[in-house]
């Protein structure tokens, strides 16, 4: 990866990390509802390797290529981190973070903290599966996990304050400027931390844990959805008006992720109150909830893909010679839309016995969500070789708008 000169880096370039950690959480989906794994929440090493003894060589050759995935992908998830913040510690000094602080741009600071939660994550999941006998002291990493997304949150809060509070006093926002959904940023990174503390919330054994993950999902998860309705009748409104940027298009599908995160949490808060609080959980409330959401999914998916196709925005950004750190935004909603497709058909179909699981009709549906997945990486690498790698200069725009 090169070195791009501080006046040319962006904040967006942290996506490249983001997408890279997403893709690697999806191939952990893989062996999360298709490895039995009856003792834990979450399939661990220990699951795969007596899965391994039970398989025959086909089977054994997609573990192999599933397990490199998810390896080789949160490896470059840390390097683009780390390549991120060697960048942004130099931007920091530049004259274009001061332009960027004092515009409607400064949002793009968000997907600092966002990608930090998904780091935590990522690093959570490849333990579980690569770490023998780690879920054994999983209850100690319980509480490490609530501190590291506790700081997270409370960078993510304190970076929106700044932003909120002056565009509050200054009167400075620029709704034309910002005809688009990318002022969603946030609230897609309240959400990634909502899902995070939902993890030991949903799993921890002490209920002080399970407690404490709980609320503070509800937390950043009622923020978000706050932010989330606010923001997203502005943006449209904003697009009716006065039409949508093509630089900012992809905005338009980070609805998906949001969707993705905002149900996930839903599910694990449900098995948390169950599993904790003996509240009942109901299957025919799963499947209406992982449908609604899968079909909102589906909806702005479709309007996103035409509205960048009638732009030109894949011919240019993605295909072309014209570049831009936001095209990274192309990455997320194909990885949110795979993961999300598997608990659709997991925690809507299969656990309410409408599909068996592992039949004919079961790989069929995930067959559109497999092609999603490619489309996804094979986004990221192009993305890679064009902004970070090849000998296009790195033009990195004042802001996604």
């Amino acid at each position: 990866m090169k070195k791009i000169d501080a006046e040319r880096y962006h904040p967006l370039y942290f996506l490249s990390s983001l997408g890279a950690g997403g893709l690697a959480i999806s191939f952990f989906v893989y062996f999360l509802f298709l490895v039995e794994h009856p003792d834990t929440p979450l399939v661990t090493f220990d699951d795969l390797a007596a899965a391994w003894q039970a398989a025959d060589w086909p089977i054994r050759g997609l573990m192999v290529a599933g397990l490199s995935g998810l390896l080789a992908l949160s490896l470059l998830h840390y390097r683009l981190l780390v390549w991120n913040l060697i960048q942004y510690r130099r931007y920091r000094h530049s004259e274009a973070f001061a332009k960027l602080r004092r515009s409607s741009g400064e949002i793009a600071l968000m997907a600092i903290p966002l990608t930090l939660a998904m780091s935590i994550n990522v690093i959570f999941v490849v333990g579980a599966v690569f770490v023998p006998g780690l879920w054994d002291f999983v209850e100690y990493l319980f509480p490490i996990a609530l501190i590291g997304f506790l700081a997270v949150g409370f960078y993510a809060l304190k970076l929106y304050g700044t932003y909120l509070s002056r565009m509050i006093t200054t009167g400075t926002f620029d709704s034309v400027a910002n005809a688009s959904l990318s002022q969603l940023v946030p609230i897609f990174t309240f959400a990634m931390i909502a899902v995070g503390f939902a993890a030991p919330g949903a799993m921890s054994r002490e209920v002080e844990v399970r407690a404490i993950g709980i609320f503070l999902s509800i937390f950043f998860l009622s923020l978000a959805m706050l932010l989330g309705f606010v923001k997203l009748v502005l943006g449209m409104g904003s697009m009716l008006r006065h039409g949508l940027d093509v630089v900012a298009s992809p905005s338009i599908w980070i609805v998906i992720p949001i969707l993705t995160l905002f149900g996930i949490a839903a599910i694990r808060l449900t098995m948390g109150l169950h599993h904790g609080f003996e509240a009942p959980v109901s299957h025919p409330g799963l499947f209406v909830l992982t449908s609604s959401i899968f079909s909102l999914e589906i909806l702005f998916g479709m309007i996103g893909y035409v509205v960048m196709r009638q732009m030109g925005y894949f011919r240019d950004y993605l295909l072309g010679d014209k570049t831009h750190p936001g095209a990274y935004a192309l990455v997320c909603p194909g990885v949110a839309f795979f993961v999300f497709g598997m608990f659709w058909i997991m925690f809507g179909l299969v656990q309410n016995g409408l599909v068996e699981r592992l039949s004919l009709i079961f790989v069929l549906l995930m067959l559109p969500l497999t092609w999603v997945q490619f489309k996804s990486l094979t986004t990221l690498l192009r993305l890679n070789r064009k902004l970070l790698t090849s000998s296009y200069a790195a033009m990195a725009t004042s802001d996604l708008r």
